[in-house]
């Protein structure tokens, strides 16, 4: 404690011209954020071994303090919550959670080269959870894809192996990690991260050193999870290095003792295991971290697809639309969508909820003068943090029960099946300018088949604006 006191007394940051960080517009309140945090942590740590060091436990919460009370007022929220806890995997991997839950693998902290690498990666996490970056994200979000928000955001937020283990809700969509930060997100990050080590006393280019620590432990098989979960984009570490020029600290901290302490108690523990390792073995507390889809197919696996039946069935979505599937595809319900799927199309993955055959059916605000920009806007949601995705075609106008629709297709890489798969797009729009969409996927060998069971689908499609009373 000595040394840290005497850091703070002699680490003065003088900042000037620094990057103006605004925090994006957030259709949730703060209390969501508290709420999704606090609910996420639990599950985490029901499933992810936390280290109970008190050493190791006693640093990583002096720097995220010190860095947390470095935040600017106006990123201030009286009722967040910052807390930092060691999660004992190996795994290259730092993440946080809305309100102020925050977690650091022992990995990352073996791999750092000095304590202000640490507080790099930490106060690049403070600073999405003091933006609101995953409520924002949220908020971007298609309905149909997220469910619910608050059920599912822990899983969203992690990314990787983890993520999906831990995953809360039923996403049931384009694969896992459809909430991973876009570019602006993590420049935002960066950038307020760098700006709140300065005034905490530490040198912001650290924060530069650790990205290129983590990028050369990534070998040949893809780079860290964190990396990979936060878009990278080339001028990344030349962005850090141009703020810090504008960011001058006196006397940085950089190298300490307990800095020192830490990397050898570290050193004489037992190896940790992996992610990966750790959820195979069924997380923290040997729990299976599968739930059971109702499929008939293990959990951690899609089945063998059930072929459509010739026969349909109407589905009735209360008073708001009508629609025709395969009487043999199981009707999955979320927020705002509906899914219908084959038997063997569904399931889990990894602990996430996903299908690979099927249809989903959903609706969604869109800030958009008419259903081409609608529609576009959909597309590029989708692409933001789905970078496989790619529209192969212009548009087509349909028609979808009555009303003007448009149609295109998509090219994707499935998660669930490493293989390329197609997606089929319709939209049409409803009286209150809600965007109305179906949804086709099927793996790409399989898609000119199934795409005519999703156009005669939505050739059956039957809407009602008038009432919304429907299952959604």
């Amino acid at each position: 404690m000595a040394a840290t006191a005497v850091a703070l007394l002699t680490s003065v940051s003088l900042v000037f011209g620094q990057t103006k960080i605004v925090a994006p517009e957030n259709s949730y309140k703060i209390e969501d954020d508290v709420k999704a945090g606090r609910e996420a942590a639990r599950e985490v740590e029901e499933q992810l071994p936390i280290m109970r060091d008190d050493g190791v436990d006693d640093y990583v919460e002096r720097i995220g303090a010190r860095l947390a009370q470095a935040v600017p007022a106006e990123f201030q929220h009286r009722e967040f919550r910052y807390s930092f806890d060691v999660v004992n995997v190996s795994d290259l991997n730092a993440f946080a959670l809305p309100g102020g839950p925050m977690y650091i693998n022992r990995g990352m902290l073996q791999a750092a080269k000095n304590e202000g690498e640490v507080a790099g990666v930490l106060a690049h996490e403070i600073s999405h959870v003091a933006l609101r970056h995953g409520t924002a994200q949220a908020g971007k979000a298609t309905k149909y894809q997220v469910g619910s928000i608050l059920g599912q955001i822990a899983g969203a937020i992690l990314g990787g192996v983890a993520g999906q283990a831990i995953s809360l809700g039923s996403q049931i969509g384009f694969g896992a990690g459809f909430m991973r930060y876009g570019r602006e997100y993590e420049r935002q990050a960066d950038l307020l991260g760098a700006q709140i080590m300065a005034r905490a006393g530490y040198d912001p280019r650290d924060m530069a050193a650790m990205f290129q620590t983590i990028q050369s432990k990534g070998g040949g098989n893809g780079g860290p999870e964190w990396l990979s979960s936060h878009p990278n984009p080339a001028n990344r570490y030349e962005a850090i290095t141009k703020e810090s020029a504008m960011l001058r600290v006196s006397n940085p901290v950089r190298n300490t003792a307990e800095f020192t302490q830490l990397k050898s108690r570290l050193q004489r523990m037992a190896p940790a295991p992996t992610t990966e390792q750790v959820m195979k073995q069924g997380g923290a507390g040997g729990q299976r971290t599968g739930r059971d889809t109702g499929s008939g197919y293990p959990a951690g696996q899609v089945g063998r697809v059930e072929p459509p039946s010739g026969r349909y069935e109407t589905f009735d979505g209360g008073n708001l639309f009508r629609l025709s599937v395969p009487d043999n595809w199981r009707e999955l319900q979320g927020n705002n969508s509906v899914t219908f799927a084959p038997e063997g199309g569904y399931g889990e993955y990894q602990g996430q909820s996903v299908f690979t055959h099927g249809i989903q059916v959903g609706m969604e605000q869109m800030n958009a003068r008419n259903l081409r920009q609608a529609t576009q806007q959909l597309i590029q949601g989708l692409a933001q943090s789905n970078p496989n995705i790619q529209q192969s075609g212009n548009f087509q106008n349909i028609t979808m029960s009555g009303r003007a629709g448009l149609a295109t297709v998509l090219n994707n890489h499935s998660d669930v099946t490493h293989q390329p798969e197609r997606i089929a797009l319709y939209t049409t729009q409803l009286q209150d300018g809600s965007l109305f969409f179906v949804v086709g996927v099927a793996p790409s060998r399989e898609f000119n088949s199934y795409r005519n069971i999703f156009n005669r689908s939505v050739q059956s499609l039957q809407l009602n604006d008038g009432a919304r009373n429907s299952r959604f």
